[in-house]
């Protein structure tokens, strides 16, 4: 667990399944077109099991990331669209990115999509592209 002035970055729990799906539902790039695609059984999984993070601020979740420990992927990253730009996004990613580190990974990856805020937020923090995945997506990496 992390905190600062403003923000505290702590272990997501089952109670935050509902935020947390309010933020993913929320978001304006990376529209989950599918919502079938992520099961509530994948979400525990990553909650009980691998790095699943939420930023909070005030009292309220404003994002939230996680990150699979056995394979480096960061397999998620959103922040709630009147949160952005205050740096929850940075303060998840380097906390899910010192699990995977913590972990044993020498190495994270993560997709996301072409021409998106996101696609630059990645690059600026360091990732590399390293291609197209057979969906479409830019898959980056960063050593850790």
């Amino acid at each position: 667990m992390t905190t600062d002035a403003t923000r505290l970055i702590r272990k997501a729990v089952a109670a935050d399944q509902p935020r947390i799906h309010a933020i993913r539902m929320a978001v304006r790039e990376n529209i989950l077109s599918d919502p079938s695609k992520v099961t509530a059984e994948e979400v525990a999984w990553y909650r009980d099991n691998a790095i699943f993070l939420v930023a909070e601020s005030a009292g309220e979740i404003a994002g939230f990331a996680c990150a699979n420990h056995q394979t480096g992927l960061i397999w998620a990253l959103f922040i709630d669209p009147a949160q952005e730009g205050r740096g929850h996004g940075r303060a998840l990613l380097d906390a899910a990115l010192a699990g995977l580190k913590a972990a044993g990974h020498a190495q994270a990856w993560l997709e996301t999509g072409a021409g998106t805020r996101a696609e630059r937020f990645y690059r600026r923090h360091g990732w590399h592209d390293r291609g197209r995945g057979l969906d479409g997506q830019i898959v980056f990496t960063r050593q850790l």
